[in-house]
């Protein structure tokens, strides 16, 4: 039977495999942060984001990473999930949908919709999305990083 829980700080370890292992099924073509990161982002003083764990007989099969997010346009409160990850071994039983649901009883915000996204080539995610009823957002996702980013600094 699949249980889902507030992840602690002992769970940092198993958030960071399963971080590194979305990357690596993505192509690895992205580097993850260390789990010196998610502890001092997650689990500080001030806290970054949130996250989940979906286990079966204890042991983790899933995980979502998410903070809050607000829609000018809505205007009201939701969710964006940064990450989400369910094992090889416990997928197509409901986890993806369960570690989601999980997650909208433990925000405490009122959120009213959901954002994330969803790499391009991964069809698999993107059918399971758009069979739980999410649609495309319409927006081209961009990011300021590195050099480019202390220039704007």
């Amino acid at each position: 039977m699949i249980g889902y829980r507030r992840a602690a700080v002992d769970d940092v370890p198993v958030l960071h495999v399963m971080v590194q292992a979305l990357s690596d099924e993505d192509g690895g073509k992205h580097t993850v942060g260390s789990a010196q990161s998610l502890l001092q982002n997650g689990f500080g003083i001030r806290p970054l984001f949130h996250a989940a764990i979906a286990e079966d007989a204890g042991l983790a099969v899933g995980m979502v990473i998410y903070y809050p997010d607000y829609s000018t346009h809505r205007g009201q409160s939701g969710i964006y999930v940064q990450d989400i990850y369910v094992d090889v071994s416990a997928r197509g039983v409901g986890v993806g949908r369960g570690l989601l649901a999980f997650m909208l009883q433990m925000q405490d915000w009122n959120a009213r919709y959901i954002t994330l996204g969803v790499s391009p080539e991964n069809a698999a995610a993107s059918r399971f999305y758009s069979r739980l009823g999410f649609t495309a957002r319409g927006y081209h996702t961009m990011i300021l990083a590195g050099p480019a980013f202390d220039d704007v600094c």
